[in-house]
């Protein structure tokens, strides 16, 4: 597949989605339910990136938004009784922001380069086994479980590791700098590090506490 150069950014707070997820979204306002339409009539193509955290934003000013973020595709499609919109949206490779588009939409539209990302789209699996990440899972249980979280381990177990390893990046009860981080390395072998990097500064007290550093 040849990534569009161009497209519809869903500037969504506290919500990454990574290559090979789906996450199901709740469309409910004007311009999005807008952003569905066109995108369902197009390559049902949808940019997911997070705003940055400011202090006492301008409410009249559009937030600004990460430079990384992740193309998703519609791949499930349903509307409510009362005009939302439920839609499952596949991960499918990283983009850098360029340039906004000035455009009469309701939405905001982005050019996009994906060069950097390309290996998000290959099949191969890369060289890791789940024996090399029998530690950090097994911290990443208990960071889970302290925090109230059920994971279905056993279900995990059967994706491959990639869809695994960026599954639980995306649903951690990481901060959202730190799933940022998560998103923006480069390669899966990277992210299995800086997860277990992410896990080190959380202590053994901060569990038994579930506060944060």
């Amino acid at each position: 597949m040849k990534p569009p150069k161009t497209i519809p950014v869903f500037p969504l707070s506290n919500f990454i989605i990574f290559p090979k997820t789906t996450v199901p979204l709740n469309i409910f306002e004007p311009r999005y339910i807008d952003m569905v339409n066109d995108s369902m009539k197009a390559d049902k193509f949808i940019g997911m990136v997070q705003p940055k955290i400011t202090k006492n934003l301008d409410n009249n000013k559009l937030p600004s938004l990460h430079k990384v973020g992740c193309l998703g595709k519609i791949s499930s499609f349903k509307e409510s009784d009362d005009g939302r919109y439920l839609i499952e949206l596949k991960g499918v490779i990283r983009f850098e922001i360029k340039k906004e588009i000035d455009t009469s939409k309701k939405y905001r539209e982005f050019e996009i380069d994906c060069d950097n990302y390309l290996h998000d789209l290959d099949d191969k699996k890369e060289d890791l086994k789940f024996s090399d990440l029998e530690i950090i899972f097994k911290d990443f249980k208990t960071f889970f479980e302290k925090r109230g979280f059920i994971i279905n381990w056993k279900a995990l177990e059967k994706q491959s590791l990639d869809e695994t390893i960026n599954a639980l990046a995306m649903t951690s009860p990481f901060s959202l700098e730190e799933k940022q981080a998560l998103l923006e390395t480069k390669n899966l072998s990277t992210r299995k590090t800086k997860i277990a990097e992410i896990l080190n500064t959380y202590t053994y007290d901060d569990f038994e506490n579930t506060t944060l550093q």
